[in-house]
């Protein structure tokens, strides 16, 4: 699955690296950073529920958001490469839900968690073309 026209707009870079997994990263620039010099809160919850779209659609099956919460734990800085791990914490017919590390290094920077709805239907190509810009 490739990455959105959103994604790709914000600079992330990564894919899908396993069923139920993905993993992005990006490199914090001075327009993603907020009125106090680090990175905007939207900003992280972009790449966390990117990395989350990607590993809960990582099983061929349409799945859309339900919910998500993020906590912040530490500022990060221009130059500073953020990596958003999303892995599977359960998953049934109908939902699934997950969490994201965003780390800078060893140091987590956010936590994030979402649950997604499955749709009955398989994602498809059309699917797949009409979300690559």
């Amino acid at each position: 699955m490739q990455l959105d026209p959103f994604m790709r707009a914000l600079g992330f870079k990564g894919d899908i690296t396993g069923p139920g997994e993905a993993c992005l990263s990006v490199v914090v620039l001075p327009e993603h950073l907020n009125n106090w010099g680090s990175a905007h809160g939207g900003f992280l919850f972009a790449l966390a529920d990117s990395a989350f779209a990607l590993a809960a659609n990582s099983h061929g099956t349409l799945a859309v958001s339900l919910a998500a919460h993020i906590e912040h734990m530490k500022p990060c800085q221009v130059g500073d490469t953020l990596t958003a791990a999303a892995r599977e914490i359960n998953l049934t017919r109908r939902t699934g839900v997950y969490q994201v590390e965003i780390r800078k290094g060893d140091v987590l920077i956010a936590l994030f968690t979402g649950t997604v709805h499955r749709m009955s239907e398989p994602l498809s190509e059309r699917t797949l073309r009409s979300n690559s810009g």
